[in-house]
Order: structure tokens, then C-alpha cells, then sequence
């Protein structure tokens, strides 16, 4: 039997068939022994193959086989910093959730997501939430940060999960695709699904005060089908995003600016630091590039966390 896997619990698939019906699933033990490095060989949107088993008058089956993905999404595993964990699978698109405070969300993290979508082909629109929250001060915030997005190609969009703001307009987006909700705990996911799709009646919770984050109200990702024609993925809170198995040289080109700008380099392979004559320098020098789009690419590069400040900026100049 084959059918799409729509919740994994870590040691249960939950697997939906072509004709509806819903199967709890396990897997072989070969699985792990394929040199699969992710901490969750089968992810939320796969294509399976399984055997049934009856066992204890209740029908389970064996997943056996998994169908070729035609994307993934993935990211450094939190504990086991050496191994990945695949977020979700076959993604027609991924929505990710902005807020400018409570919790804030930084370019840093956004760069990365979007240089990890960009890698697996997968279009990525960014929603600016909470918009009937912010005062005007924070609202010229949110305009400048969805600039320096837009110009590069990304669509954004001003959103209040809260009040219904475009709320149509992201529906309407989603008709006939896979599309999969991110982004930091608490920027306002389940309530977001919940004003799409009223009868999922996800569970919410407030931003932890004490912290300024979110709590994690989704333990596992599960994917859903609503009313309209659309199918969606909703994803655990994300706190950092680990970029996973890229080379130096590749960084450049998931950044659709640099990419764009990178054969006026002097040197076809420009890392676009110290070199001479290099485009992306120069574009950032005349503000044609972002500085906080650059800074993530320095970050990205070296290796380091989301939170880190070059201190190198001088030598690079």
C-alpha cells in the first residue's frame, strides 16, 4: 500500500492513504542503517510504501520504502549538532512567520531559512504578523524590513492572524499547493492556521513574558487538508536554523542578489571578501546590497551562529 506520511511522532507515522483512510505506521530497523545522518529518516509530506500487520485486533503497518522526495527541508538537528533533522518533505511553498517584537525576529534567522529554501527549491513568501499590534514607530520597521526582502524577489505580505488582515489573500495562495507554516515559537502559527482554517481549532498559546519567546504549542509537524483545496504543514516553533552541507562556494549563489551580480566579478571564484574588483562589495558600497543580508552571508560562511557579530568588518572592506 502507498500514502503520504501526515504526522510523525518519532517512532509512529501517521499515513494517509489515496482513498482516505488513516494508518499508524513504524519503520524497519534497515532504515537507520542506510547512512541516513538525519535524526528523522522519514519526514511529514513523504510518499511511502508499507505492509499492514495485525496485531492486537488493531491494524498498524510497516513503512518499507520511501518514494523519491522532490524537495526537503532541513536543518541542523538541536542536540546532535552533527546530524540534520528534515523539517518537512514534497513542500509546494513555505509561508514564514515574521514578527518585529514579541518574540522578534532577525534577519539572521530569516537569511538562513530563506538560503536553506533557495538550496532546496522551495519558494518561500514571507508574512509580517501582528501587524494590528504595532505601533507606528515599529510599523516603519516592518516596512523597511519588508524592502529589503521584496527587492530581491521575495513576496511579502502584511498579515494579523488576530484580526483577519490578508488573511483571504494568503488563502488564496495556497489553493491547489503543499504549503508549509515556520517560524519562531510564538510569532503566531497555530493562530494563524486557526483563522485559515477555523475547525483545526490548533492549540495556542501567549508569549512567555519573562522571555519574550513563545511557548512551543506544536510538538510535531503535521501536515493537514482544509476545505479549500489546499493542503498545509504546520512545523514545531524554531529557535535557530543550523544551514546544513554547503560549500563555501555555493553560499553566494542562494542569495539571489549576489547571484545576480557575481559574473562582474573579477574572479569566478569570488568569495566576495578580500578580493579586488569584486560586484558585491561594490554593490554594497553603493547600497544596492543590504548590509544585514551581507552580514548573514559572512555569518553563513564561517560557520558561526545566528547571533554572531563579525569583528572583521574593517579587514574585509
Amino acid at each position: 500500500m502507498t500514502g503520504t506520511v501526515y504526522k510523525s511522532t518519532g517512532s509512529w507515522y501517521t499515513v494517509k492513504t489515496l482513498n482516505g483512510k488513516i494508518y499508524e505506521c513504524r519503520i524497519k530497523g534497515k532504515f537507520r542503517l542506510q547512512g541516513i545522518k538525519s535524526t528523522n529518516p522519514i519526514a511529514v509530506g513523504d510518499q511511502v510504501e508499507f505492509e499492514l500487520e495485525t496485531k492486537n485486533n488493531s491494524e498498524t503497518g510497516v513503512i518499507n520504502r520511501i518514494e523519491e522526495r522532490k524537495n526537503y527541508i532541513v536543518r541542523k538537528s538541536v542536540n546532535l549538532s552533527k546530524q540534520t533533522h528534515i523539517i518537512a518533505s514534497n513542500i509546494d511553498q513555505v509561508f514564514l512567520l515574521v514578527t518585529i517584537d514579541n518574540p522578534p525576529t532577525f534577519t539572521s534567522f530569516i537569511d538562513r531559512f530563506l538560503v536553506t529554501a533557495e538550496a532546496y527549491s522551495i519558494k518561500t513568501i514571507l508574512l509580517f504578523n501582528k501587524i494590528d499590534a504595532y505601533d507606528s514607530e515599529t510599523l516603519l520597521e516592518v516596512k523597511y524590513m519588508a524592502s529589503i526582502y521584496s527587492k530581491i524577489g521575495y513576496q511579502c505580505i502584511e498579515i494579523s492572524a488576530k484580526t483577519g488582515q490578508n488573511i483571504e489573500k494568503v488563502k488564496g495562495l495556497m489553493v491547489g499547493k503543499v504549503s508549509m507554516f515556520a517560524g519562531h515559537s510564538g510569532v503566531g502559527k497555530s493562530t494563524l492556521v486557526n483563522a485559515i482554517e477555523p475547525s483545526l481549532d490548533l492549540k495556542t498559546k501567549a508569549i512567555s513574558e519573562q522571555h519574550m519567546q513563545g511557548q512551543h504549542t506544536t510538538t510535531f509537524a503535521e501536515m493537514f487538508d482544509l476545505s479549500f483545496d489546499a493542503k498545509i504543514i504546520d512545523t514545531p516553533g524554531i529557535k535557530g536554523f543550523g544551514v546544513v552541507d554547503m560549500e563555501k562556494e555555493e553560499v553566494g549563489d542562494y542569495f539571489p542578489e549576489f547571484f545576480a551580480l557575481k559574473q562582474n566579478c573579477k574572479f569566478n571564484n569570488c568569495l566576495h571578501l578580500k578580493e579586488p574588483k569584486c560586484a558585491i562589495k561594490e554593490a554594497l558600497e553603493n547600497d544596492e546590497v543590504s548590509y544585514s543580508r551581507y552580514r548573514s552571508y559572512l555569518q553563513i560562511l564561517e560557520g558561526e551562529d545566528e547571533h554572531y557579530r563579525t569583528d572583521n568588518w574593517d579587514e574585509i572592506q
